[in-house]
C-alpha cells in the first residue's frame, strides 16, 4: 500500500495520558486521511478528513481498517523520525 505522508506530529498527551502520533496522509483510493496511533500495537484510528470536515464520525461511514493501515503508517513514522533525527544531527556542530 502506497501512502503519502503529508504531515506528522507527536503528542505527549499531557502529563498522564498515553502519548500518540498523528499523521495526515494521502491514501490512493480514499483521499486525505487522519491517523492517530498510540504506542501499543493495534491502537490505531483512521478517518477520512473530508468526511470529518462535514461532521461525519459515524461507524461504517467514516471508519477504516486500522489494522490494514497500521504497518504502513508505523513504517512511515519510522522514516519521518529518522529523517528528522538526521536533519537535527546535521545541524550540530562538531
Amino acid at each position: 500500500m502506497k501512502l503519502d505522508i503529508l504531515h506528522y506530529a507527536h503528542h505527549r498527551n499531557g502529563i498522564c495520558g498515553a502519548p500518540f502520533d498523528v499523521l495526515l496522509f494521502r491514501a490512493p483510493e480514499e483521499g486525505i486521511m487522519l491517523a492517530i496511533l498510540f504506542e501499543e500495537q493495534s491502537h490505531v484510528a483512521v478517518l477520512n478528513v473530508d468526511k470529518l470536515a462535514q461532521g461525519d464520525i459515524a461507524f461504517r461511514s467514516n471508519s477504516w481498517r486500522g489494522d490494514v493501515f497500521e504497518p504502513h503508517l508505523r513504517h512511515g513514522i519510522a522514516l519521518v523520525k529518522a529523517r528528522l533525527e538526521a536533519e537535527h544531527d546535521d545541524g550540530k556542530e562538531a
